[in-house]
């Protein structure tokens, strides 16, 4: 969390910021968790769920992006804070899009559930996926709550094995296709569910890198994992 100010109002407005962004990420992580229990049980009343409570992540997007823009303008804050800031809006915009492919596993499966011939493929290792994803994106944002660059690192590292799995299942769908066309329809729904879990897990990995940005002053995006690694531990 922020540093102590001369100002106690600043440090209300930037506790205020944080507490916001990880509102809006158990918001999402909930979203992504139903979304996925209805793509298990095949649950339609899930999927609708998922679909309805949308509109409320948009609305604290919008929402903190305001509150971000009235600290720049009122409080000027600069080094640490302002990188702070910067983040928190940065964040919420991955937590929001993280959000839009929890609707999209859940209107994928509402379209699977019409087809019902989901039982003739193994979506075992998208199960996987989704119980990674989730994981990955609630120690994000544990990460984001203490400004722990350490463990940001870790989550950016464990993203690498997210996008295996994705494409393991890649792979395991065009063989379901080949060997039977009828899975066709089927099958690209399906990639969708698993391309929309590892979209999750690469928003949770720039929520990871943001919390680096700010506890160490390093922008460690597109770096090698090393060097990313390398930041994050400096003192």
């Amino acid at each position: 969390m922020p540093d102590q100010h001369l100002s106690s109002q600043f440090d209300s407005d930037l506790n205020s910021l944080c507490s916001k962004l990880l509102e809006m990420g158990g918001l999402v992580e909930a979203q992504i968790t139903v979304a996925l229990q209805g793509f298990s049980q095949m649950d339609t009343e899930l999927c609708d769920v998922v679909i309805e409570r949308e509109r409320r992540v948009n609305e604290l997007e919008v929402e903190i992006d305001s509150d971000c823009a009235e600290v720049i303008a009122r409080r000027q804050p600069t080094a640490r804070d302002l990188r702070l800031v910067m983040a928190v809006s940065k964040a919420i915009t991955n937590l929001e899009r993280a959000g839009d492919e929890a609707e999209r596993v859940a209107k994928r499966t509402k379209r699977l559930i019409s087809d019902g011939i989901l039982n003739r493929i193994n979506i075992a290792e998208i199960r996987l996926s989704g119980q990674m994803a989730v994981t990955l994106l609630r120690r994000s944002l544990d990460s984001f709550a203490r400004l722990d660059a350490v463990a940001a690192a870790q989550v950016v590292k464990e993203d690498r094995q997210l996008d295996e799995e994705f494409q393991s299942f890649v792979r395991l769908l065009v063989t379901y296709m080949m060997e039977d066309p009828r899975l066709i329809s089927t099958g690209l729904d399906m990639l969708s569910i698993a391309k929309a879990i590892e979209r999750i897990g690469d928003h949770s990995k720039n929520i990871a890198e943001f919390v680096i940005y700010v506890a160490k002053g390093a922008d460690v995006r597109h770096i090698p994992q090393e060097d990313l690694e390398r930041e994050a531990n400096k003192q």
